[in-house]
């Protein structure tokens, strides 16, 4: 009889402690958060992000809002970009925040119309969908990096929400100039149009999606960055100025650009970020000097951009890489940031150096202001909602989307 080798055991080990971890979660569930909802995919989806869409049905006390998500698949299966339909409770309604579903593992006197998750729109997409971001300035254009160098622009308004049955993917522009796959998207919050994205093959591009003619479906960049990162691993626009962005890659390195220099001398400012592959970067959308960046190393890194030779403050607590990055739209000092070690942390850059118990100490940092913990395998991505505060959505290789929202005894308490 062959022997199992220690790998296997390994493995045995590490799925018992994830079910047990699990199990606490879920336990403690009701009592943790104001609102959860699990939503099991066909497939996992390695993107989400909240529409701005916020439709009102005050009689039965709901809203509906949409999300973007995505597919990876196995097997030659079909992939599709998604709409779904969650609707969620207004802040008005009167519910028990202690009725918990075990069924359903849904908190917040859930289950009929509160709830409900529901996939409106699937468009066949070619491969997987490494991340799907909608224009600002357009609801109805989203952009996706896909598998192979292009970038896809849909405008879902004109696709039928049912798919072909003969899987063509038909994006209504293609965006050329990368030689590579990558995960970098990020469009302009202030020039309609502008959109950028960063690959594996050490290059930035830049479009203007507004230059697209109705004579091809092909829109060539309208700038070509090379960078030192060797594989770019997150590219974002500043918030403020229309004329900077921030890119990080395998090179550890941050860096900011200005687009209104040539290429060779757009880089304005730069840092050793981190002592491994940068994976994230995000700017606070209120302080204009700050951003963050997540990395490899398993921190989230704090910087002021006209300052970079060392962090203003490292946070710690993730066991594995840390994968995306946000801020949330209502708060200047609240960030969240999702890894490989199938955790969504909360920080609070206001809770830095407080003063702690011993036992508080055990937990974390003071900044560590909450920890997701119901997902079982790396969490790819992550969306803030902008419409309804402390309201998050993320995504795992779990196949599960999660729509969370923790206590507000939680946030409120020191306010």
């Amino acid at each position: 009889m062959g022997g199992r080798d220690d790998e296997d055991y390994a493995d045995e080990a590490d799925e018992r402690l994830m079910n047990d971890e699990y199990k606490v979660w879920k336990k403690n569930t009701p009592f943790l958060y104001d609102l959860v909802i699990t939503h099991n995919l066909e497939w996992p989806s390695l993107t989400v992000q909240w529409l701005p869409d916020k439709d009102y049905n005050y009689d039965k006390g709901y809203s509906k809002q949409k999300l973007i998500l995505g597919t990876h698949t196995s097997d030659n299966a079909q992939n599709y970009l998604m709409l779904a339909e969650v609707q969620l409770p207004l802040e008005e309604s009167e519910f028990d925040k202690r009725q918990y579903d075990e069924e359903r593992n849904e908190v917040g006197g859930y289950g009929g119309a509160y709830g409900k998750v529901q996939i409106i729109t699937q468009i066949n997409h070619n491969g997987e969908v490494n991340r799907a971001r909608y224009m600002p300035q357009e609801k109805f254009i989203i952009a996706t990096k896909t598998v192979s160098s292009e970038v896809h622009i849909f405008d879902y308004s004109r696709h039928s929400s049912k798919p072909s049955s003969d899987g063509t993917s038909k994006p209504n522009l293609i965006l050329t100039g990368h030689k590579a796959e990558g995960y970098g998207l990020s469009w302009s919050p202030l020039t309609t149009g502008h959109l950028l994205s960063g690959s594996y093959d050490s290059q930035i591009c830049l479009w203007d999606v507004g230059a697209a003619t109705k004579q091809s479906n092909r829109l060539a960049a309208k700038m070509t960055y090379q960078t030192p990162h060797g594989s770019v691993g997150d590219v974002a626009w500043h918030g403020q100025h229309p004329h900077l962005f921030g890119s990080v890659g395998d090179d550890k390195q941050l860096l900011i650009w200005d687009t209104r220099h040539p290429n060779s001398d757009a880089i304005i400012a730069k840092s050793q970020a981190h002592s491994a592959e940068v994976n994230c970067l995000s700017f606070n959308p209120f302080n204009s000097n700050i951003l963050a960046t997540g990395s490899s190393d398993k921190t989230i890194a704090l910087h002021d951009w006209r300052h970079l030779a060392a962090p203003l403050h490292v946070f710690e607590g993730h066991d594995d890489e840390v994968l995306q990055l946000g801020w949330l739209p209502q708060e200047e000092t609240v960030l969240a940031s999702c890894g490989a070690d199938r955790r969504v942390f909360t920080w609070d850059m206001s809770r830095i150096g407080d003063e702690q118990s011993p036992e508080d100490a055990e937990d974390g940092p003071p900044e560590v202001l909450f920890v997701h913990g119901g997902h079982t395998n790396r969490v790819s991505d992550l969306s803030w909602n902008a419409n309804d505060a402390w309201v998050m959505a993320s995504v795992a290789e779990d196949n599960v989307l999660h729509i969370w929202q923790m206590a507000s005894s939680i946030y409120e308490e020191g306010n």
